[in-house]
């Protein structure tokens, strides 16, 4: 990086325009000297002849400000960025984190001006007041939900973020002030905007900096439900030693909140703006703070601490109702938790359920080390082919769910493809008196069936057959799930084939 220009120097950047460079930004010298977004070089150098300019990057401009928008949330969860040089923060209920909303504001400009930047900020009840106040009010506003009319009276209309057409038009209507504006007869105005959008609307967005609108926040990325901080008097780059301390603090939150961590994460700040950290996935909702901890062992290496972070976060991304079982026979509940929809209250079952929590955290550190993908669990599919009505899928990721499927005698183990067997048969439709599988003659003793599978018109191709399944038991004592698929003359092939699918217990 170059060295800062000096304070009385005039500094605009330059993107190309139709007629040549135009101004895309300015310093406070520039302005004062007239320079103004939009505004052609050449005119700008007529006034100031020692106007340096240099050629903006409006792409690294979009990149860092999206960085910045993830850095924001050491403040608040909720952040996103408020046109090209803009973030907005929902900072409610986290204000006195820091001391108060005066505290907050000194905090925010201090952590900026560490990175390099000057802020305009404001705090308001409503996103449009605090948008307005941030750019055409005093450097550091805060204003209160009772004061909102009177802060935005004097401010002029462009602080109602209108296009450029709309303050025009209120410009020749004489209405250069929100306090003009509000205090006109709202039917004149209405019927001179009607079906306008917000932008060009000035009725709208004078309700949305009022709060008479609604304006809701959509922030990118997760937001997290519950987390818990760490804020360090000077940078460091282990956040092993903070860790314990953290999930703690978490699991205590959700203890009162009721709730359980299915997804966490783990998110340190750095010092130079940006942010870095893991997240690990639980098989059951859980708010066992020593298991919590353990879960990132080994994985807080991957965390790039930079030059040091100052701050550290816990966040619990996902959360599930998790309420206490009965562990004891007198009652009361015990350390051990389990999910709202197990909770048993009968003695004779805390044994399975403490068995399920055992299992549960076994399958949260075997993913933790091995990685999701490596340990999964087999879900049901609405699909009548057996091969198809079964999926494996990550044991952390949450079961789906399906109606209750019919309890069918099915084999234990299926072949991964159905393999085929020579049949000899008696009757066309029948079973088979014998088979060889595997190069081995098996005689049939007993069957059972058939019990016909068609195919499913929606996925299988146009000449797809259908599949007769026999249970049968052999002279070894073993007992197979074989089919014929097809029939002789179906009109769908030639004869019968014979498939080996499945091995019974």
């Amino acid at each position: 990086m170059g060295e800062a220009p000096a304070d009385d120097l005039a500094v605009v950047l330059a993107i190309d325009g139709p007629h040549g460079p135009v101004i895309h930004a300015a310093n406070r010298v520039a302005r004062l000297a007239g320079a103004a977004e939009g505004g052609r070089i050449v005119d700008m150098r007529a006034l100031r002849p020692d106007l340096q300019v240099h050629y903006a990057d409006p792409g690294g401009e979009a990149a860092l400000l999206e960085r910045l928008v993830f850095w924001a949330r050491r403040w608040c969860p909720w952040t996103a960025a408020d046109g090209p040089r803009g973030l907005i923060l929902d900072t409610t209920g986290s204000d006195h984190l820091f001391g108060g909303e005066a505290a907050l504001l000194a905090e925010m400009e201090a952590q900026l001006s560490l990175l390099g930047f000057c802020a305009r900020l404001a705090l308001a009840p409503t996103r449009g007041a605090a948008w307005g106040l941030a750019r055409h009010g005093r450097v550091r506003a805060i204003c209160g939900a009772g004061a909102l009319a009177d802060s935005l009276a004097p401010l002029p209309v462009a602080a109602l973020r209108l296009e450029a057409e709309t303050l025009l038009l209120l410009h020749r209507l004489g209405l250069k002030r929100i306090g003009a504006l509000a205090g006109l007869p709202r039917p004149s105005l209405s019927r001179r905007f009607v079906g306008a959008r917000p932008e060009a609307n000035p009725l709208i967005r004078l309700d949305q900096a009022l709060g008479r609108l609604a304006e809701p926040l959509s922030c990118p990325g997760e937001t997290p439900r519950l987390r818990s901080l760490a804020r360090l008097s000077e940078p460091t780059v282990d956040p092993t030693h903070f860790l314990p301390a953290l999930c703690r603090e978490l699991c205590d939150r959700l203890d009162a909140a009721g709730q359980g961590c299915r997804r966490l994460r783990v998110t340190v700040f750095r010092t130079d703006g940006e942010t870095s950290g893991v997240t690990v996935a639980l098989a059951a909702p859980s708010r066992d703070a020593e298991h919590l901890r353990r879960l990132f062992d080994g994985k807080l290496e991957r965390i790039d601490p930079g030059f040091g972070f100052d701050l550290i976060a816990l966040e619990a991304l996902a959360v599930e109702p998790l309420s206490p079982s009965q562990a004891r026979l007198g009652g009361g509940a015990d350390k051990t938790r389990a999910p709202a929809q197990r909770t048993d209250t009968l003695p004779a079952l805390v044994q399975t359920g403490d068995t399920l929590s055992a299992l549960a955290q076994t399958i949260d550190r075997l993913s933790a080390r091995f990685g999701a993908r490596a340990i999964t669990r087999p879900v049901l599919q609405a699909s009548n082919i057996p091969e198809r009505a079964e999926a494996q899928v990550s044991a952390l990721a949450a079961a789906p769910v399906h109606a209750a499927r019919p309890d069918l005698d099915r084999p234990i183990r299926l072949m991964t493809a159905p393999e085929e067997i020579r049949a000899l048969y008696a009757l066309p439709d029948g079973p088979p008196a014998q088979f060889v599988w595997r190069r081995r003659k098996l005689q049939v003793l007993r069957h059972a069936g058939p019990e016909r599978i068609a195919p499913e018109w929606w996925r299988d191709r146009s000449g797809a057959r259908s599949r007769d399944y026999f249970k049968v038991e052999v002279e070894t004592g073993q007992r197979f799930w074989i089919y014929r698929e097809g029939l002789h003359a179906d009109g769908r092939g030639g004869d019968p084939r014979w498939f080996l699918h499945g091995i019974f217990a």
